[in-house]
Parts: structure tokens; sequence; C-alpha cells
């Protein structure tokens, strides 16, 4: 029986470090501080940086992979709801590893018409703590940063599910505003 327990123990310790590697989540920038600025390419192949939205709440919302079931299944929701975003002052920006080019094509073909930076050199994902180590391949993790009009990080999503995670985030960001949190 003791046997068992400490089997159990090393095995949750060493799942614990396992997903540490992979996700870095525990490096990501803490709700309350102000949002790190960057600047990437969009899918134009136009820089845009997070400090040209201040005065607006922000979705910053980074993925794994253009094309893939669940990252298109995030966007198109996002998507869905990009009328009740903007009529809250928000605007929705996806981050991914991909290219600019790989992200033109996702929202051409997606019918996409928010902005989709190219985190290419893995910076911006790493600085929060949203970069994943597969081996040899880093892909971003999916988390999702809510930004409210000062530039200060108001709520974090460090588990996301992408047929409900637009609804879940507008739901915060009503309830941040009914709040008064601005």
């Amino acid at each position: 029986m003791g046997l068992v327990i400490v089997l159990v123990l090393v095995g949750l310790i060493l799942a614990a470090g396992a997903y540490r590697m992979v996700s870095a989540s525990d490096a990501a920038p803490a709700v309350g501080s102000v949002a790190p600025n960057f600047t990437l390419n969009s899918q134009e192949g136009k820089p845009v940086s997070l400090d040209e939205y201040r005065g607006k709440w922000v979705v910053l919302y980074f993925y794994p992979k253009d094309f893939t079931s669940g990252c298109t299944t995030e966007a198109h929701n996002f998507q869905r709801d990009l009328a009740q975003y903007e009529a809250k002052n928000a605007v929705i920006i996806g981050v991914s590893v991909d290219n600019a080019d790989s992200h033109e094509k996702f929202c051409t073909k997606e019918g996409l018409n928010f902005k989709l930076l190219a985190d290419t050199e893995h910076k911006v994902s790493a600085e929060y703590g949203s970069i994943m180590n597969l081996g040899v391949k880093k892909l971003s993790a999916r988390h999702t940063f809510l930004v409210n009009p000062q530039g200060v990080i108001v709520k974090e999503y460090m588990s996301v599910e992408p047929a409900k995670h637009s609804e879940e985030v507008l739901a915060a960001l009503t309830e941040l505003q009914q709040a008064g949190a601005k």
C-alpha cells in the first residue's frame, strides 16, 4: 500500500514537471501586471504592436497551428462573435508561430476578419508563458489574456476548450465591464 502511494506521488510529480516543460504557463505574466508590449507581422505582412490598442480591450489569444481542428474551431467562434466584441470596444488578436503567409491563407480560407500575428521566432509566445517545446518543434500553447484599455492583464486562461472559449471570454468581458474594471 505504501509503495503504491509513493509511485502515485512520483507519477504526479513527473507529470507536473512534464506539463511545465510543455506548456511553460508558469512563466506567464500575472493578472494585474501590464501586458508586455511586442510588435509582430500580421497576415497582411504589416507590423502590429500591442500598444496600438491602448484604449481598447484586447483578447490576446495564443494558439498552436493554422488549419488544425481545434484552432479552426476557436478562430471561427471568435469570428462568429466579433460584432459582440466590437460593440464592447474589444479587438481579437491571435498569435501563433506560423508565418504571415500561413496566417493570410488561414484567414482567407476561414473568413477571419481579425489580426493573426506571426511569432516565427517564438519570443512573444515565450514571454507570455505560451510556448510548447515538442522536442525539435515549438508551438504556441493555447492560452488567452484579456487586457483592459490601460494595457493591464485582467484575466488569463491557461486551460482552453476551443468550442466554448469565445463565449467564455465574452462573458468575462461583459462581467468586467459591468463591474467597472476599465
